[in-house]
């Protein structure tokens, strides 16, 4: 079974982080949701989430993935987080899914693993991305690397995921199953 993490940081965007860790639950993968500084996190709408646990106390090499959700400040946080920027790098290298959503692709830029790879953000941050090979889709997977664009573009991110690790067969069924086609 594969296991991702989703780390959360102060101002994430809440439907990007919860759509994307129930769908994978629903999709039978381990994921652990690890608050950034603390277990109760407030989102940037004001919605507290409780993470399973800290960030720093997670064992980062039996994971597969890491999925960073979007928003503001919460992507920013999370980019200016040494640990969080060398996670990327490290699974980017290993080949391990490295994913994220609305302004959170700032993250992957930050740490320098976009050089070669399509990828898309919310539109306000396309030109943060200039220099590189942006697509204007819904979601664009690059090889290990998924990028997608905003809050109403999660569950197509989260799915997309779930092909990742489990095939396009269980994609389908789980999007029948959610009234997702």
């Amino acid at each position: 079974m594969a296991k991702v993490i989703v780390p959360l940081a102060r101002g994430f965007e809440e439907i990007e982080a919860v759509t994307v860790i129930d769908t994978l639950r629903r999709a039978e993968l381990k994921v652990i949701c690890a608050g950034l500084d603390e277990i109760t996190v407030r989102g940037a709408h004001g919605i507290k989430i409780e993470a399973d646990q800290r960030f720093k106390n997670i064992n980062h090499r039996v994971f597969n993935g890491l999925v960073l959700p979007g928003g503001m400040p919460g992507a920013e946080n999370l980019r200016r987080e040494e640990a969080i920027l060398a996670l990327v790098q490290e699974f980017a290298a290993q080949e391990k899914l490295v994913a994220a959503i609305c302004a959170a692709p700032l993250v992957l830029k930050a740490a320098g693993v976009l050089d070669k790879v399509r990828c898309t953000s919310y539109p306000s941050f396309a030109e943060e991305f200039s220099a590189y090979n942006y697509q204007e889709k819904p979601v664009v997977r690059d090889g290990n690397i998924i990028t997608s664009r905003g809050p109403g573009t999660a569950l197509p991110f989260a799915l997309e995921i779930v092909e990742y690790f489990q095939g396009e067969g269980v994609r389908q069924e789980l999007a029948e199953n959610m009234l997702a086609k």
